[in-house]
């Protein structure tokens, strides 16, 4: 008999990938999306992967604790991943309160509705490399002491505090996976990376003059999503439950990312960057920078698709998108 998992943001970049590489271990997939009044359920994602009549979509939203608690009775999960959030930095500032009931009280409601229903089913809670904001450490490990910079940030925090505790309290195989940033094709055009190779393809294309972006000294610690999926999967099939950074272990700036994408496209980078002081955050996070030694020690994961090979695959993809 298949296994069956939930996944919650199963619209989202992450959802996408991991629903995708579940279905391909043979897994029955059910995703938790919530509706609008305008629309039904966005599945451009899950389309675009080719997957969108493979999956069983639930309508559901983590703020409806009665909801979640009759969608684990009907599906009886064997793994459940907590991957939906509110989870754009940026919109935490314009919309804190939204943000903590979502990305921080969603995680108790999905965390109760397995405890009361399906408290064995093992958990996986998507946790942040935000949560450690002005870092303490020069590179971030699961021992370093968090310093959040963003209402989302915060609200990462409480789930993942939470979820240890559901695991030490209740006995639930409960982890965390501490992501750091990881993009692909499939990312929000809101997000830096993906708004820097859809402005390239835009202007490669003549749909576009320039790039305004803020901070662009910011360094980050760039992995793909897919690679990263797979290690929310791994970290579920441990025998003890536990929390993990997933990073590539290389930091990178804002610039240098802009320069690769600009570059594969034959553009030089200087004729159409224009820092904008408005874009910068009201707090931010300069560096970082993970060290993903545990995950690779306990159970092997490292990824396999390096920055310049996921920044390419994007702009091509936003020249495919824009070309149509």
């Amino acid at each position: 008999m298949a296994k069956k998992a939930l996944v919650t943001g199963i619209t989202g970049q992450d959802g996408a990938y991991l629903a995708q590489f579940l279905l391909e271990k043979g897994y029955e997939v059910h995703g938790l999306a919530r509706r609008s009044s305008t629309s039904d359920v966005n599945l451009t994602r899950l389309e675009w992967l080719g997957i969108e009549n493979d999956v069983r979509i639930i309508d559901g939203n983590l703020l409806d604790l009665s909801g979640l608690i009759r969608t684990m009775k009907d599906v009886e999960p064997d793994e459940v991943y907590n991957l939906a959030a509110q989870s754009f930095v940026k919109s935490s500032w314009q919309q804190p309160f939204l943000t903590g009931q979502v990305t921080a009280l969603g995680v108790t409601n999905v965390l109760e509705a397995v405890r009361l229903e399906k408290p064995d089913a093992r958990f996986y809670q998507a946790s942040s490399s935000e949560m450690y904001g002005l870092i303490q450490e020069p590179m971030q490990s699961e021992t370093t002491p968090f310093y959040p910079r963003s209402p989302y940030a915060v609200a990462k925090l409480y789930g993942h505090w939470l979820t240890v505790n559901y695991r030490e309290s209740f006995g639930l195989h409960a982890s965390s996976g501490i992501l750091f940033n990881h993009e692909s094709p499939l990312r929000g055009i809101e997000f830096v990376t993906r708004k820097v190779t859809n402005a390239v393809a835009r202007i490669k294309l003549g749909l576009a003059k320039e790039l305004r972006l803020g901070n662009i000294d910011a360094k980050r610690d760039w992995g793909h999503s897919k690679d990263y999926v797979r290690a929310m999967w791994m970290m579920v099939q441990q025998d003890v439950a536990d929390d993990y950074v997933i990073a590539t272990g290389r930091t990178t700036t804002v610039r240098h990312m802009c320069e690769i994408a600009f570059s594969h496209a034959g553009l030089n980078i200087d004729d159409y960057l224009i820092i904008d002081p408005t874009l910068f955050r009201p707090a931010e996070v300069d560096v970082l920078l993970g060290n993903p030694k545990k995950a690779k020690d306990k159970f092997g994961w490292e990824p396999k698709i390096s920055l310049e090979e996921m920044i390419t695959e994007m702009v091509d993809a936003d020249l495919k998108r824009l070309s149509r």
